[in-house]
């Protein structure tokens, strides 16, 4: 039998051989035999395992769900059982998208607003409490989304007090779903200064596009790239456990 060194294994996965000393400190290999010098002695069956933990391994991570999943699944592999990682790696997939489904559907709600349909058919003027009320959020969230820029309330011009109309709370309720289907709050401000300029085009574009002067900090900066990229690993590490088990 041939046996692979560290730098072996990291050469042929791309990552530095410290890596994969943590990968096995972590457990996500299965035991390496030494040499009497204390070497250690890679197989394949190692090499293909370390490829399945760099693939799931590696970010972003959209929720706790699907890194868990990931994690388990790497796990099961490391542990021998293919098969449960291969059942593990289709709920990944399925996590992710049920995600996507989520964050599409966000996305023509916001489309049809865009186009002008009504979202709210609130006739009287509500205060904060009460607009926080209809929407199942917080006052601290509505003042959030204000202090953002998302949104901008009229106050009673006698004493001061915000007043939401069908109008804010129309766009709240689209604020609101794009934040419960995972996008930041900065890829909604993009998109609302995009559409209070006038301006129309491609929203899913706006929304997954940082500007040129915009940091993006998170995976829900460019959340639908982000999810795309993740139901395409899912799908590798599908094919990847298949193959591991093809081997066997």
């Amino acid at each position: 039998m041939v046996f692979l060194r560290t730098s072996d294994i990291a050469k042929a996965v791309g990552c530095h051989p410290n890596t994969v000393r943590l990968y096995e400190e972590w457990g996500f290999l299965p035991p390496i035999p030494r040499s009497p010098a204390g070497y250690r002695l890679f197989t394949e069956e190692h090499l293909d395992q370390m490829r399945l933990a760099r693939m799931a391994l590696r970010g972003p991570w959209p929720g706790r769900k699907i890194k868990d999943a990931a994690l388990a699944l790497v796990r099961l592999a490391s542990d021998g059982d293919l098969g449960g990682a291969l059942e593990e790696a289709y709920h990944y997939q399925s996590l992710v998208r049920a995600e996507r489904v989520q964050a599409e559907g966000a996305a023509e709600l916001l489309e049809r607003w865009a186009r002008g349909a009504a979202t709210d058919a609130t006739e009287e003027l509500l205060r904060i409490g009460e607009a926080a009320r209809l929407l199942g959020v917080t006052t601290d969230m509505l003042r959030n989304w204000e202090r953002n820029g998302l949104v901008k309330v009229p106050r009673d011009v006698y004493n001061g007090y915000r007043l939401y109309g069908a109008a804010e709370i129309g766009r709240l309720r689209v604020i609101r779903m794009l934040r419960r289907a995972g996008y930041s709050v900065m890829s909604i401000l993009r998109m609302l200064l995009h559409l209070d300029g006038g301006r129309g085009g491609d929203l899913r574009q706006v929304l997954d596009t940082p500007r040129p002067d915009e940091d993006a900090f998170s995976a829900t900066d460019q959340w639908l790239s982000t999810l795309a990229g993740l139901e395409q690993r899912a799908a590798d590490l599908i094919g990847q456990l298949e193959e591991m088990i093809r081997k066997q």
